[in-house]
């Protein structure tokens, strides 16, 4: 009898990864996907606890889960991520219908796992100190699909005062190029024509297992493979994005002209409270280096809004900061106490109420700017990587180089291809256009 597995993924893109890696490992040993949680034999919940709200969701969707649990005692349900590797054995008393805890660093142990839990194991695995083994591959599974990630490294050694991170993700641990290449080279047979390279801070990789290798020889080496049409990456730290990083932007044309690089904040004296070791001054000299590769170049960011001692001259040096560098789009959040780090024990709280005040000006202030470079690609022919249809099924869909949604009418036959779209109508989250021709 076939068995299924339903992975419920939530947050990041290093959460999206996770789920296809262990996907395809699942396919591996045997079980099979499907969309619907009801029909299978194994569900997963890959969660993320970088704020308060994902971290609610998660025990929220854990909870309805247990249902299933409970009217099908046989289905196994585990819980994975980043929750998984800070709460531990705390879930299994949480959550008693909870058959596998599995720690970040540990999905390449699931068929040994997997086999514990079926002879009836309550299985905890959040080890941090093992370094990732390398990840299977499922040949075909991403067959139809025109874009996807590869993480490079994992950790971070940054321990931002607010930041969970390095406690469930560990510290920095660079993959090998040979097995990145391996991997990309996999991912184009299959069809992918885009990849984003993904890290809690790609600036800082470095391999020496075969060879001194730093993220800037990393994308020289990726740009040189036959059929991969663009490189993406994220996430940037602004104090590790180099003189040498920055031109690469300018030597390697699959390199897309976009970097996510948050700020979050525009006050030199919250950033230093916030352990982010650079100042507003230098974080505006790297956009306008950016920028002078071409006027164009699409700098998004993250900024949160009320960091304990934030007062009303550093949230108005924030928005300060927003409308200097006008970026092309902000996810900006309210902050949140994360369990164990340092700001926890800050004092001088901001309320709630004026948290979500200064976030609604930020983000209104933001929505003018962002419509503002939207518009600014009407008129323009613009290349983009046709990905499928439209959420509403009608058009086609695709980005652009900067990572903005084009919609458009065409053939479905376009689909995975390149195309030049000539740009007619701007809207805040989207652009829409005409196809002129194929690439």
């Amino acid at each position: 009898m076939r068995r299924f597995y339903y992975i419920a993924t939530m947050g990041c893109q290093m959460n999206e990864y996770d789920s296809d890696c262990l996907g395809q490992q699942l396919m591996n040993y045997g079980f099979a996907a499907t969309d619907n949680h009801e029909d299978a034999d194994l569900i997963i919940i890959n969660t993320c606890t970088v704020r308060a709200k994902a971290q609610q969701k998660a025990f929220s969707l854990i909870g309805r889960m247990m249902g299933i649990k409970k009217r099908r005692p046989d289905v196994i349900l585990g819980v994975m991520g980043c929750i998984a590797q800070q709460e531990g054995s705390s879930l299994l008393r949480k959550f008693p219908d909870i058959d596998l805890v599995l720690g970040t660093r540990e999905i390449g142990n699931i068929p040994q796992l997997l086999d514990r839990v079926m002879r009836n194991e309550k299985v905890m695995a959040t080890d941090l100190s093992i370094k990732p083994i390398p990840r299977e591959r499922h040949d075909g599974y991403f067959r139809n699909s025109i874009k996807t990630y590869i993480s490079i490294m994992e950790g971070c050694n940054n321990f931002c005062s607010y930041c969970i991170v390095p406690y469930v993700r560990g510290r920095e641990v660079s993959r090998s190029p040979k097995e990145i290449m391996e991997e990309a080279r996999s991912l184009i047979s299959q069809g992918i024509k885009e990849i984003t390279l993904l890290g809690q801070n790609v600036n800082s990789y470095r391999s020496t297992e075969e060879e001194d290798v730093d993220f800037p020889q990393l994308l020289k080496m990726l740009s040189g493979l036959d059929g991969l049409n663009r490189i993406r990456f994220i996430t940037s730290h602004p104090k590790d994005l180099s003189d040498e990083l920055i031109g690469c932007f300018k030597e390697l044309p699959v390199l897309c002209p976009h970097i996510h690089l948050p700020f979050q904040s525009g006050s030199n004296r919250i950033l230093r409270m916030m352990n982010r070791g650079y100042s507003r001054e230098q974080y505006i000299g790297l956009t306008a280096k950016l920028r002078n590769i071409r006027p164009d170049f699409a700098i998004t960011s993250d900024v949160m809004v009320g960091f304990p001692g934030e007062s009303d001259n550093d949230f108005q040096m924030t928005i300060d900061l927003i409308k200097k560098i006008e970026f092309d789009n902000l996810f900006s959040f309210k902050y949140s106490d994360r369990k164990g780090t340092f700001s926890e024990n800050m004092d001088k709280k901001v309320d709630e109420h004026e948290k979500g005040h200064r976030l609604s000006i930020l983000q209104s202030i933001q929505k003018e700017i962002t419509l503002k470079k939207n518009i600014e690609h009407v008129g323009k022919e613009e290349e983009i990587l046709v990905e499928g249809e439209s959420k509403k099924g009608v058009q086609l869909t695709g980005r652009n180089e900067t990572n903005i949604i084009v919609n458009f009418y065409s053939d479905i036959k376009l689909i995975g291809s390149l195309v030049k779209v000539y740009i007619k109508r701007a809207f805040i989250n989207s652009l829409q256009g005409t196809v002129i021709k194929s690439l």
